[in-house]
């Protein structure tokens, strides 16, 4: 994959296009959306991409994957609330592209991503060096990290046919995690706060459409 590292006058201009074109939609956390105004997404894409890296849509990555639209990486992280300093795992790195945004708003993220050559990709990709409060791991996102946890937070940019019990044992109690939930082509974007060691709330969102949440590892 070729990629261009340039961000010039021009890029940063739709990029502004871009954010305003989110916040028109229905954002309204500056904080997310200062935090996509910094990331130059071209530099995440091919760059047969470049002259449409800042279309609020999603484009391929390799290996059946893709780098989220912009709009949906916007609205998980408003759902999640995230906070300075604040632990979260994410399940799917991908392109890397919403971990930025998080580490961007100051979390600490720890992001799983089973796809072998996406992550040893994102070893290589010398932009994210920038972002020293990301630790990459490759593993079956089912599992999490229990290792670490518990987390405050936890975001899933696959769509899951159902809640996976682990991560939610991985939640602090007073922890948030927001997903995608269904089985077709559409999912449910859910965000579940524990309130106990056994007992969750439940609020329901919107609709999108997200790539299959799979288990195992692919090597």
């Amino acid at each position: 994959m070729r990629r261009s590292y340039i961000d010039d006058y021009k890029q940063k201009g739709l990029r502004k296009q871009l954010v305003d074109g989110i916040r028109a939609k229905g954002i309204t956390d500056e904080n997310v959306l200062n935090a996509i105004g910094n990331i130059p997404r071209h530099f995440f894409l091919d760059n047969a991409f470049e002259g449409i890296a800042y279309e609020d849509r999603a484009f391929p990555i390799g290996e059946g994957q893709t780098i989220s639209q912009p709009y949906t990486v916007a609205y998980q992280t408003q759902l999640l609330e995230v906070k300075p300093m604040e632990k979260i795992l994410e399940i799917g790195t991908g392109s890397a592209y919403q971990a930025c945004v998080l580490a961007e708003l100051k979390a600490n993220v720890f992001t799983i991503e089973r796809q072998r050559k996406l992550f040893e990709h994102n070893k290589q990709f010398s932009f994210l060096s920038k972002y020293r409060t990301i630790r990459f791991f490759y593993g079956d996102g089912y599992e999490g990290l229990p290792t670490y946890a518990p987390f405050d937070k936890v975001l899933v940019t696959a769509a899951a046919p159902s809640i996976p019990t682990k991560l939610l044992q991985q939640l602090k109690i007073g922890g948030k995690m927001v997903i995608p939930v269904g089985e077709k082509d559409v999912q449910r974007m859910l965000r579940i706060t524990k309130v106990g060691e056994t007992e969750y709330n439940t609020e329901t969102f919107d609709d999108f459409s997200f790539v299959p949440m799979l288990s195992g590892k692919n090597g």
